[in-house]
Formats: structure tokens, sequence, C-alpha cells
């Protein structure tokens, strides 16, 4: 029970998709949890103002102004950040930090934060991604293995509802799927042929999470089937795919052990000298620039990786004079995100009578089929590919009127690509820090990015390329092109790291239940604690080690241990 309206028996710093999480799993065990929010408010349903507009209905058409853009060039390089959605991304302006390297930081401050926007993309590690880093000598060993989480993912698929297909991948573990997204003409032709020439290359299905067949649970908690619109990233009022908003956050609510703190910045945590634990969490209320005080027994980081770095910075005491748990120095240190910088584009002659029902917004993948059971390229780690074919418009460019209304109602030709999602190394050099002169409007340093890129990931790119190339055109594509976007990191938005797990405190900051080492009553549960990107995408896994986390916590506060 709450002793004041200042005191919880838990804190969750952030309400996105691990600290939603953490939200349901704290209040389902009847513990009375705050979660505090940076930004405004947002609720299912009322809060998604373009969810069921017409292209029509918005000034440009969806695109965004000039002036926008030139205002914006770090979001506005977004693939997501458009005329409907541009409300739920942070502006350049208005948060700003330190590019000592160029980064894209791309956020979403509002409850729910970037579930709202997400790519909905679901695929479990397997045990290749937590040994890896063992195996070869890179980084530190993960001080758990898939058989630890593996109960874990099946409980957050089950709730959050994951579509896919049992395919038996040692590299890309089955889980508990709702029926796919079916692959289209082209793409079974592709994953046909492809699987023909190369015995160790699997394209599947789109592991993803959209309701494409909810169950009981999924209806319990007010969500629908998927429609297929693949707008998502406005907002989804039929709840059809996974969210803070639209699933964790509600639940929780449910139970009368929630309170949400919109417009609450948080400024440090506050470190109890003489209980030698953590005590609460200070924040500035964003729009009265006033300070408060929250006390609980135990204390959830999950702010997003970067901004859950700076607030554990940020929470010095005489203890720990250089940030929250920090020992060893390393906090901040090891940033990891993946790389994207490959793709190719292509032809596919023939299927001129098929087409497709619907926009899947699930898209095929192929499993990483590098660096499995040896190293076997002069790199290290891997990558996933994402697969995928459909049909442009008809030739539209010299035509108006009549003519050019006939074109459009007519499709073009068959497209295909491909894309990489690699796996970059943890290095000491790419960090994040505190700025030593220059403070946000609420009196908080602004973070120092100092992230890039190093020979490993050249060679993965170039590797890439040219395996993708050779299997475009053994399944028959055309008028393949190779592309490097040179993109900076940050704009994969899988940034990583910082507060890693591990096993040993003096390479780690946080142990295997994801408390800090030096601080048993704070977990850290969000993208920061990575100690390795893997590569498959790191949503789920953050649901997964997150409701772990609570389950331990809660154990250990009934134990009073913590």
């Amino acid at each position: 029970m709450a002793i004041s309206s200042n005191t919880y028996d838990a804190i969750v710093i952030g309400s996105g998709i691990s600290g939603g999480w953490a939200a349901k799993e704290l209040c389902d065990k009847g513990l009375k949890t705050l979660v505090l929010e940076r930004g405004r408010n947002i609720e299912h349903l009322q809060d998604y103002p373009s969810a069921t507009k017409h292209p029509w209905e918005f000034p440009h058409r969806g695109k965004l102004p000039s002036d926008v853009l030139a205002e914006n060039p770090v979001v506005g390089r977004c693939y997501a950040f458009e005329e409907s959605t541009e409300h739920f991304f942070v502006k350049d302006h208005e948060h700003p930090y330190v590019q000592e390297k160029p980064f894209d930081w791309i956020r979403g401050y509002q409850v729910g934060g970037k579930s709202l926007m997400w790519a909905r993309e679901t695929q479990r590690w397997s045990n290749f991604e937590f040994t890896a880093p063992a195996r070869y000598g890179y980084g530190i060993d993960w001080p758990i293995r898939y058989k630890d989480i593996a109960p874990w993912y099946s409980h957050v698929e089950l709730f959050a509802g994951i579509c896919g297909n049992r395919d038996g991948l040692e590299a890309m573990p089955d889980g508990e799927f709702l029926p796919p997204f079916e692959m289209n003409c082209v793409e079974k032709e592709l994953k046909e042929k492809m699987g023909k020439k190369y015995k160790d290359r699997f394209m599947v299905h789109g592991r993803g999470a959209h309701l494409t067949q909810p169950t009981a649970l999924h209806l319990k908690q007010g969500r629908g089937i998927c429609q297929a619109r693949d707008l998502c990233a406005r907002g989804c009022p039929y709840g059809g795919y996974f969210s803070s908003v639209s699933a964790t956050l509600p639940w929780a609510q449910k139970t009368g052990n929630l309170t949400i703190r919109p417009h609450a910045v948080v400024h440090s945590i506050i470190y109890d000298e003489h209980k030698g634990k953590a005590s609460g969490v200070r924040i500035v209320d964003a729009l009265t620039k006033e300070t408060h005080e929250f006390s609980a027994r135990i204390i959830f980081v999950n702010a997003a990786c970067l901004n859950s770095n700076l607030i554990l910075l940020n929470s010095t005491s005489s203890r720990f004079p250089n940030g929250l748990g920090n020992n060893n120095g390393l906090l901040g240190k090891h940033i990891i995100f993946h790389n994207y910088r490959g793709s190719l584009s292509a032809s596919y002659d023939g299927f001129d009578d098929q087409y497709y029902f619907g926009r899947s917004p699930s898209k095929p993948i192929m499993a990483n089929y590098r660096n499995l059971h040896k190293q076997d390229t002069d790199y290290l780690g891997g990558f996933l590919t994402f697969v995928g074919a459909y049909r442009s418009r008809g030739n539209t460019q010299n035509e108006i009127g009549a003519e050019l209304k006939k074109s459009i109602a007519v499709p073009g030709d068959w497209k295909v690509y491909m894309s990489m999602q690699g796996e970059t190394l943890p290095k000491e050099t790419n960090h994040v820090r505190l700025s030593t002169d220059q403070k946000d409007q609420w009196g908080i340093p602004l973070l120092v990015t100092s992230v890039d890129y190093d020979d490993n990931d050249e060679k993965m790119v170039k590797d890439f390329l040219t395996q993708s190339t050779e299997m475009l055109a053994a399944a028959g594509c055309t008028n393949i092109e190779q592309h490097d976007s040179m993109q900076a990191p940050g704009l994969d938005i899988h940034e990583m790291g910082g507060v890693r797990m591990g096993n040993d405190p003096e390479t780690s900051m946080l142990n295997k239940w994801n408390q800090l080492h030096h601080c048993k009553n704070v977990f850290v549960t969000d993208g920061a604690c990575m100690a390795s990107t893997g590569t498959q995408n790191p949503s789920l896994f953050y649901m997964a080690i997150t409701a772990r986390a609570v389950d331990y916590a809660a154990e250990e506060l009934k134990k009073l241990n913590l």
C-alpha cells in the first residue's frame, strides 16, 4: 500500500515497451506502482488524431513541408516521420543533445514512448546470440542463456500477440505464434528459389506484434484484429498491434495499483548513503519546472537506452560521484547499435496477372547465416535480412487527366528489396557522457554522443551486399542495384548498452537479474542493459527480460532482501 501520495512500492521510469511491461508485471503482483513519463499523456483511441484520415485530408498529402524538414535534420531522416505521425516524435530543437560524432537520436516523449510508432518486428534471440561474445572474444559473456529467457519469451508473446510461422530454425527459435501474414506470389517464388540454391539460408514469414487472430486474452484487453492497413505509426484504433498504450498500461490500470505521472522529467535517482540503496526518484515538472521527489522500495529504469544512461550518470552522491552504481567507470560505455546501411533493389519479371490483398505490416525475413557455429567471414557478428516484393504503380510520369487515372489503376512491375540489420561490436570508445557546460531547460546536463562505425562494420556491409546480390540473381531478379546509405549510427533506433549485464562487477554494471551490482534495488531492463546487439530485433527481448526481472524483484521484496 502507498504510505503517502509520494510513496510507492515501485517506481518505473519510462512508459515505452519495457516500462509498460514493468508496470503491468509489478501491478499484477500487487505492488503500488508509479510510472514517470517525461512527455504528455496519451490515451488509446482518443489521442490518435490521424489514425483514420485519408491522404487527401492532410494539407500536404502526408509529406512534410520543406521548412519542417529543414528545422529537423535529425528526426527528418526517420522513415516514419511524416505529416501523419510528426506529433509522436521529438523535434530537434525541443530536446537538444551534443553530437561529438554524427548520431541520429530518434525519440518519442509521450506515454507509450516509441511503442506507438515502432516497426513491430519481434524475433526471439537464439543461443548463438548469447554465446557469440564469449566464443569469438568480443565484449563480455552474457550472464544468461536462451533457456533462461525462453519461458519469459512465451509469457510476453502470449499477451502481446506475435504472428509468425513455426519454422524450426536454430538461428531464430520459434515462439507462441498467431497465424502469419502470407507471403505474396513473388515472395514465395524467392523463398523457393533461394532455398534450393542455398541450404543454409532460410527466408521465412515475418514475425511481428500484430493480432492476425486475436485470442480470448487479447479480446479481454479490448484489442481487435489487425486490419493490414500498415498505418501503424499513427496509432492503431483497433489495438491490432502491441503498444504500451493499447495493452500493458490499461491492463495495469485495471488492477488499481497504477499511477501514471506525465510531464515528469527525471533528474536523478536518489541514493540513501545510510541504507546503502536507492530511496526514490527526483523529477522536474516539465511544465512548471518545480522539483518533486517520490519514494519507493524498488526502481525500474526504462527511459530508453540513452536516457537511462543519462539518468544514471546524473544520479551522483558521495558514494557514487560518477553516476549510480558506477564503481568501474563503465557507465555510458560500450554503446552498440544495429547496422542498417546496406540495401538492394531489383526487378522481377512475370506474375503480371497476380497481386495481393491488404498491406502486410510484417515483411518476410531471412535469419542470420553468418558466423553461427564457427567464424566463416573476415569480420565478427552477423546480420538479419529483410526481404520483400511489391508491385509499383503504372507509368504515370508523362500523363495527365483521364490517361493518368487509367494508369494509376493498373499495377506496374514487380519490385524486390533486401535490407540488412547487422550486429555491431561493443567498444569502450563508443560511449555517451554528460556535457560539462551545457544543460537543458530543466537544468539537466545535455547528453554527449560519441559513437561511430569501424572496419568490422564496413566489412559486414560489403559482405551483405555481395551475398544478397548473388541470392537475388540466383532467384531470377534483374536490374539489381546495391545501396550503402552511409547513414549515421542511431537511425536504426536500436541503441543499446552503456549499462550492460554481466557476471563480473569489474566489467559490467548489472547482474543476471538486471540489478545494479552495487545498488540492488535498482533494475535496468531497457536497451541499456544489453551486452551485445545480436542480429534479431531487440524489443521482444526487452519485454521478456523485464518480466523476468520483475518476477525476481517481487520475490526479493517478499524475502525483505531489497
